[in-house]
């Protein structure tokens, strides 16, 4: 695999992750479109900056051994900051407007 490869599977996981708050919290949808862009910001994001520990795109493929590991830790990281970011941009959302009603 390549680098290019890995970084769009690590975005089509962080996609994945947002979609699927929606079977867990109805109340977290943005509707699919949102949740979609939510996840491409958000796993891009957590990859980037969380990258420099050694599971970003350029080290799983920086040595051609078995890099299992690194593109599982890779993948789960994008998909759990899909979660994560519809999470806070609900937040973010009913903080703006004002409606405190909703639980956490």
């Amino acid at each position: 695999m390549n680098e290019g490869l890995i970084a769009l599977l690590s975005i089509f996981f962080g996609i994945l992750g947002a979609n699927s708050i929606v079977f867990f919290r109805k109340e977290s949808s943005l509707a699919l479109k949102g949740n979609t862009l939510v996840g491409v910001f958000s796993s891009v994001f957590f990859v980037k900056s969380f990258g420099r520990l050694g599971f970003n795109p350029s080290a799983i493929v920086a040595d051609h051994g078995d890099q299992i590991w690194l593109l599982t830790i890779n993948l789960l990281v994008s998909f759990f900051s899909g979660l994560l970011g519809v999470l806070l941009a609900q937040k973010v959302i009913s903080w703006a407007t004002g409606d405190s009603h909703q639980e956490s």
